[in-house]
């Protein structure tokens, strides 16, 4: 189906990043899986050739392109390649904690990050889920008590991507009372007294991307590390979190594409009963529908990048997509395994990573549930 939401330059940028991922991704990619991290140098490379701040103004090192179907081409490309998996903590770098950085920022503070994260020197976290507390943001306890020209920062973080290799974290903490109106959000640096980092987590999925538990025992922060105003940390995170969304939605659909693509030339290759599996009707009906589908994810999710944009993308809207297009992403890639029968179990088949990795696109970024309920109470004005 042709496309209609990117112009000449990102295809220039199509180019560069499928150029990126076969030539930086793909080699390593076995190596990292089985090494639960990728190499810090991925980020650096990343900033030489421009991904990580296409957003961020020149004088502050960035591209000075504030266009997010950049960010969508880099996505698409790497699902493209099979290298979605590693390319997921520059994502994290590049599409949710940059904007943090970029957003809520004074110009001292601007200068004194984004250069760095443009460049792959500084990586990049976000700190929200806590060991009780996950898509509900207002349940969290991490508490950071104001004491002179400092805070003093007390808490604990858990699946944190990036939180091995992470130089600078945004973590969200309770400055304030009970409820969302009483965080804000801090910047805790790598070598500060009292930040911990625990164990490398082991996940179903995901395997090269780091993900982390996070300790902070009076860690001594410098109040210039708050980003905007002191209790408005939730609001900066609403903001946020519709292209976050939108992210995980892009994701989700370019990975349905490229396993999808593989299936069918794989079904023409594997025969069963003297013929190929792609003869048997139940395969073809089966595949049949889950083009359609795929198809329509893919003009669904073009439009919510257009709205996205144009500064029109509401955080219903990303809710619904994200919801939609993470339940059909698994959907898909399960079926797709079925029909590669025995071999979809056997690792030497993208069709096993594409499933087990899959299954996390509908928790992160908040779960199916959470997502129904946010469209539910916009929906019914409640």
């Amino acid at each position: 189906m042709s496309r209609t939401c990117f112009e000449e330059s990102h295809e220039l940028f199509r180019k560069l990043m499928r150029s990126f991922a076969d030539r930086e991704l793909v080699p390593h990619r076995d190596r990292w899986e089985a090494a639960g991290i990728v190499d810090r140098s991925l980020f650096e490379k990343a900033g030489t050739v421009g991904l990580l701040g296409t957003a961020v103004p020149a004088e502050f090192g960035g591209g000075g392109e504030p266009d997010f179907r950049y960010n969508a081409v880099r996505i698409e490309e790497f699902a493209r390649a099979g290298a979605l998996t590693p390319g997921q903590g520059l994502g994290m770098h590049a599409d949710v904690a940059i904007p943090y950085f970029l957003k809520f920022t004074t110009d001292e503070q601007k200068r004194r990050w984004l250069p760095g994260l443009c460049s792959g020197e500084l990586i990049a976290a976000v700190a929200m889920t806590e060991p009780g507390a996950g898509s509900d943001l207002a349940g969290l306890s991490t508490r950071a008590v104001r004491d002179g020209d400092d805070y003093i920062l007390n808490g604990t973080k858990t699946f944190i991507s990036n939180g091995i290799l992470c130089d600078v974290v945004v973590v969200v903490c309770r400055t304030g009372g009970s409820g969302s109106d009483g965080l804000s959000l801090i910047v805790v640096e790598r070598d500060t007294e009292g930040f911990k980092r625990g164990r490398n987590l082991e996940k179903i999925g995901l395997h090269s991307q780091d993900t982390a538990e996070l300790f902070f025992e009076n860690v001594r922060v410098p109040a210039a590390n708050l980003l905007g105003e002191e209790n408005k940390g939730f609001y900066y995170l609403m903001d946020c979190l519709a292209q976050e969304r939108l992210t995980i939605s892009l994701g989700a659909v370019a990975q349905s594409e490229a396993a999808l693509e593989e299936t069918l030339a794989y079904v023409k290759e594997r025969h069963a009963f003297g013929k190929p599996i792609a003869s048997f009707q139940n395969s073809r009906f089966l595949l049949a529908s889950l083009r359609t589908e795929v198809d329509i994810a893919r003009v669904y999710v073009d439009r919510q990048l257009t709205a996205h944009v144009n500064g029109e993308l509401s955080g219903e809207d990303a809710a619904a997509g994200k919801w939609w297009t993470t339940e059909l992403n698994f959907r898909l890639i399960d079926s797709c395994l079925q029909l590669h029968g025995g071999w979809g179990y056997m690792e030497e088949y993208p069709i096993a990573r594409h499933w087990r990795d899959s299954r996390l696109f509908r928790i992160v970024g908040g779960t199916t549930e959470i997502m129904k309920e946010i469209i539910g109470r916009r929906t019914l004005g409640v």
